[in-house]
């Protein structure tokens, strides 16, 4: 697993293209140029892993556009030590911003394969989570709340309430909304009853599962 200086420069030169698309939080940005997106996903896809773009990563799942993860990270607004929940583990790249952003974070993937993968690869590469746990995203983690911050990396068809509801006061969840196209939106809870509510244009994700049983 070699992270180059070649790999560096083709970070850098992403972190530009992120500016140009609006991104300008300065912490956000560092964590970009510092984390090898390649080792995030097959090698035959190394050469293209520094492009602005979604690659998959099996188990029907995707590593999100470069530009996405940045999106989400920048509205999460995170502080160093803040307890974020993070709602689809994935390939790991997006935890890996959030722990680079000194979060202490909580990760829940549904997907078995990419769990087991994923736990593994984060431990090798020295990213540790606070948890990492194989469950319904839908659910939030109750026993843990609540949070400072929850990020959704996948489209959910509605708000889940449980997730509101483990949002500490001042706190920002940051989901993507819709069934075909999503659209980008950030609550902020005000109270234990009002949410101010934003919304940040069109994304597309890969659903966001509900266990029925």
């Amino acid at each position: 697993m070699q992270d180059t200086l070649k790999h560096r420069g083709m970070r850098n030169k992403l972190a530009e293209v992120l500016i140009s698309k609006g991104i300008t939080d300065t912490v956000v940005l560092n964590a970009i140029r510092a984390i090898p997106r390649h080792l995030f996903m097959d090698s035959s896809f190394e050469a293209h892993a520094y492009q602005d773009k979604a690659f998959p990563i099996g188990a029907d799942q995707t590593i999100s556009q470069p530009y996405t993860v940045a999106f989400q990270s920048q509205l999460l607004a995170v502080k160093p030590n803040q307890k974020i929940l993070e709602i689809g583990t994935g390939s790991g790249y997006q935890t890996a911003v959030l722990l680079k952003l000194k979060a202490k974070v909580y990760s829940i993937e549904r997907q078995l394969e990419l769990f087991k993968k994923t736990n593994i690869f984060l431990k090798k590469l020295g990213y540790r989570p606070k948890k990492t746990i194989f469950g319904d995203g839908y659910k939030g983690l109750p026993e843990e709340a609540p949070f400072d911050g929850i990020i959704v990396t996948a489209g959910a068809p509605e708000v889940p309430k449980a997730l509101m509801s483990q949002l500490k006061i001042g706190g920002r969840l940051v989901i993507p909304v819709g069934l075909d196209e999503q659209v980008m939106t950030l609550f902020i809870r005000k109270s234990s009853t009002e949410f101010e509510k934003k919304e940040f244009g069109s994304f597309r994700f890969v659903p966001l599962l509900e266990d029925k049983n």
